[in-house]
């Protein structure tokens, strides 16, 4: 199951990754967690990423693509990855394409996580994560006690506001989705790759949507390369 998951801040798309991370035993490859992982290690590529964010530019998409190589060579890659973070424009959609046509990993299917955009900004105002065990809840929506829940701190649980979740903030973040991010549905549309699933609903109906989405996905694709 090789996915990538499409979606605006606050559609879920970190919710419904814990829940298929465990229904299908696949990681899910943050590119942001990639980055930070590389600068705390000092590689290479860390080394070069952090000099870029230092000067105030962003990270070259060549480093990324190689950061995202380097994590598909890993062994809990082998029977597929949720790609989330990347991409985030369609040049760099190409350049995932030839990398995994490389790699012999091609993309069973792009999955949108659709929400209209005033549930969106309450979703992002009510969002707050866990200090302890990084478990996301939301204040308005889903308080904790809420499955899927923690299980170490659930009864008492340390929630914190992300910097870039409070109001003045969310509808920036909303303008550079709408201009960078959207054109990657037409894109993966005329490719045949894309699917969309309806965010605004209960996270388990959300996630046996995605379910089935995805496993039709991978058996076409399957039939496809047996016939």
């Amino acid at each position: 199951m090789r996915i990538v998951l499409l979606g605006a801040p606050g559609s879920g798309k970190g919710t419904q990754s814990q829940l298929l991370v465990e229904a299908y035993r696949v990681p899910q490859i943050s590119t942001g967690d990639l980055l930070r992982e590389a600068v705390a290690r000092r590689t290479d590529l860390g080394v070069r990423a952090k000099a870029a964010m230092d000067q105030g530019r962003l990270v070259d998409d060549a480093i990324v693509l190689e950061m995202i190589r380097e994590r598909l060579a890993r062994p809990d890659t082998a029977t597929g990855f949720i790609l989330d973070g990347f991409p985030r424009n369609i040049p760099q959609a190409v350049a995932l394409e030839k990398l995994l046509a490389d790699l012999g990993q091609p993309l069973d299917a792009v999955v949108l996580m659709n929400l209209d955009l005033g549930v969106l900004f309450k979703r992002l105002t009510g969002r707050r994560t866990c200090a302890d065990c990084g478990r996301v809840f939301n204040i308005l929506t889903s308080p904790p006690g809420t499955p899927p829940h923690c299980t170490r701190c659930d009864d008492h649980p340390t929630l914190v506001q992300r910097p870039d979740d409070c109001e003045s903030v969310i509808g920036k973040r909303l303008e550079v989705y709408e201009a960078q991010t959207k054109p990657l549905i037409q894109h993966y549309s005329d490719n045949g790759l894309l699917r969309v699933v309806e965010a605004d609903a209960e996270i388990a109906s959300v996630f046996r949507e995605l379910h089935r989405v995805i496993d039709a996905a991978v058996e076409r694709n399957r039939r496809a390369r047996a016939g």
